[in-house]
């Protein structure tokens, strides 16, 4: 028997065309419909035509992600049958919003609204060019740490997202960014590439919005999801309410600890990963972590199309009922370090 996670993607999977075979589905196409609706403006019309540019824009590509993850979603439970559930669910930065209303924790609708003022939001956090973030490949995370001190002077440069063991985000000032982009070599660094983002998220910088991010989880109404989340900011399964506003506002301004939740699932059993939405940003990450002896299944699920390869995947409907009510956990701080993750990075 599988014991399956679905991983949902974040920020920078969107792409103009990418809901092809979900908009017209009986099954999804109130989706957007509801979308439209909760916007009040035509994300559907964004999605099928664009312009990319407008598309990108942080504000526009956080509720169109999650509404293309969240019809893909629709088709998945359809293709699993009534009653079957993933073990966990988990997603990369804002695919943690998408998780989150799979699993029952939000109304699509609220959801999609909330992601949105969060995307004005962290837009506005800090003036278009002072922040930026780039990805550091191939050193160790002691040596991105080590960079970073040497090359702040003063100002903010952090990790934004442990992706994997051999790729680091780091966030801040520009300035900051660019000294850490000529200097990344000297620590092991064998590529670094500047992101095309608007924003310098999950820093500090990022800091001065999020007490207004809180206020409006706290006028959205959240319920217990059906099934564990791995939370950004912990790496560690949750299903209580008050803990999960607590780790969502939390997430906006701390780093994404992608490598430690895939590792906690891991060692846990999970022996197979579906990405639900566009892309495949996130199974390449996880086969990075789970390494070339893995001898599960990592895989994606995007329209319609997938469901023979889901079906095919598990031999049929897969035998795995509702997961049992979790032991109580308890979420460490995550600005006191982690005694019992390992963050060494390598290739």
């Amino acid at each position: 028997m599988r014991k399956f996670a679905c991983i949902f993607p974040g920020q920078g999977s969107q792409a103009v065309g990418m809901a092809q075979g979900l908009l017209d589905d009986p099954l999804t196409s109130y989706v957007f419909d509801d979308a439209n609706e909760a916007l009040g403006f035509d994300l559907r019309k964004l999605i099928v035509e664009g312009p990319e540019e407008e598309l990108r824009l942080t504000e526009n590509a956080q509720p169109a992600i999650l509404t293309t993850s969240f019809a893909a979603w629709k088709h998945l439970v359809k293709a699993l049958g009534f009653g079957v559930f993933p073990a966990y669910v988990a997603g990369h930065s804002l695919g943690e919003f998408s998780a989150i209303t799979a699993a029952g924790g939000i109304d699509f609708m609220d959801a999609v609204k909330l992601v949105h003022v969060r995307g004005k939001l962290m837009q506005s956090a800090v003036p278009e060019g002072e922040g930026a973030m780039a990805a550091m490949v191939g050193a160790r995370v002691e040596n991105i740490e080590q960079m970073i001190e040497r090359y702040s002077h003063g100002q903010v440069l952090e990790i934004a997202n442990l992706n994997t063991e051999g790729q680091t985000v780091i966030s801040g000032h520009a300035e900051a960014i660019e000294r850490a982009l000529d200097k990344a070599h000297k620590y092991g660094v064998k590529k670094a590439i500047k992101l095309r983002v608007s924003a310098p998220f999950h820093s500090s910088l990022m800091t001065p919005i999020s007490g207004k991010f809180s206020e409006e989880l706290m006028k959205t109404r959240f319920i217990e999801p059906m099934t564990r989340v791995i939370h950004n900011v912990s790496a560690l399964p949750n299903r209580d309410v008050k803990t999960m506003l607590s780790m969502l506002s939390r997430q906006i301004d701390h780093p994404v600890r992608w490598l430690q939740s895939v590792q906690y699932m891991l060692e846990d059993g999970v022996d197979t990963f579906i990405e639900v939405g566009y892309g495949n940003v996130l199974q390449g990450l996880v086969k990075k972590i789970t390494g070339r002896d893995f001898k599960g299944d990592i895989v994606g699920f995007s329209n319609p199309g997938d469901v023979d390869k889901i079906i095919t995947l598990f031999g049929g409907i897969p035998d795995q009922k509702m997961p049992q009510e979790p032991k109580q956990i308890i979420i460490p701080d995550p600005d006191e370090p982690d005694k019992n993750v390992d963050l060494n990075a390598d290739v």
